[in-house]
């Protein structure tokens, strides 16, 4: 893929957002999401994201490899495979014009569960049932959004936060959940030809990028306030997502 070097440098910046939210500072997330959707066409955005997004999760796993609370992951895996093939399914009867737009409205979507979380956080917290049903309607919502558009972060910050676990285990869980369902969503979107070698190539040229995010995220996340690094990241997604709303019309 051969891309100016404005380009370039908002992949090398949505890249190491990537290291940041996995290693953490997982508010910031969504926000590599609306950069790639400005940069790519709504579909390939989703595919050439999904690498990066791996590598993210490995360097994640070195740090929190012993912190998953497993009977959580256990409880949404077998319910993300059927998010995932719902959502390959979705994605495959779409048009660009019309995956922009889904995408641009899941993540407004997204933006309002984030608002919701800040704003209301124990009535939100509590709004969210602990059953087994709970958890299999969690799985399934979040690995649909995460197939259709990376962006499934805000749901699992939610579910998370209603589990109520302590940070490291917070966020070990939430590794190896992700981590499954990338690696699982791999075959179903090189099939629709999202994730292909020209895509992988310019991949491996950002991983650097994904590492060192991942090296701030853990040495630095703990001294920089994460509510501004969530704020910042906020404010830039909505004005990307309305960016993205506009072309979709």
């Amino acid at each position: 893929m051969d891309f100016e070097l404005w380009r370039w440098s908002m992949f090398a910046l949505a890249a190491l957002i990537i290291g940041l939210s996995k290693s953490g500072v997982p508010g910031l997330g969504i926000l590599n999401v609306a950069i790639f959707q400005i940069l790519l066409d709504a579909k390939d955005a989703v595919g050439f994201g999904l690498p990066l997004l791996i590598m993210g999760d490995f360097c994640s796993l070195l740090i929190y490899r012993r912190h998953a609370e497993w009977k959580h992951v256990l409880r949404l895996v077998p319910w993300a495979v059927i998010g995932v093939i719902a959502g390959w399914f979705t994605l495959g009867k779409m048009d660009g014009s019309q995956a922009r737009l889904v995408i641009s409205l899941v993540l407004a979507a997204m933006l309002a569960l984030h608002a919701a979380r800040q704003r209301w956080p124990k009535l939100i917290s509590e709004a969210l049932p602990h059953s087994y049903g709970a958890a299999a309607s969690i799985g399934v919502i979040a690995a649909f959004v995460s197939t259709l558009a990376n962006a499934a972060g805000p749901i699992m910050i939610l579910f998370l936060l209603a589990m109520r676990l302590p940070k490291m285990a917070f966020m070990g869980t939430s590794v190896y959940f992700f981590t499954f369902l990338n690696l699982f969503k791999v075959p179903f979107l090189h099939q629709q030809g999202l994730v292909n070698w020209g895509s992988l190539e310019a991949n491996l040229k950002l991983a650097p990028f994904v590492a060192a995010g991942s090296l701030l995220g853990y040495f630095f996340a703990r001294k920089i306030s994460q509510n501004w690094f969530e704020r910042i990241a906020f404010w830039l997604t909505v004005v990307a997502v309305a960016y993205m709303l506009y072309l979709s019309f």
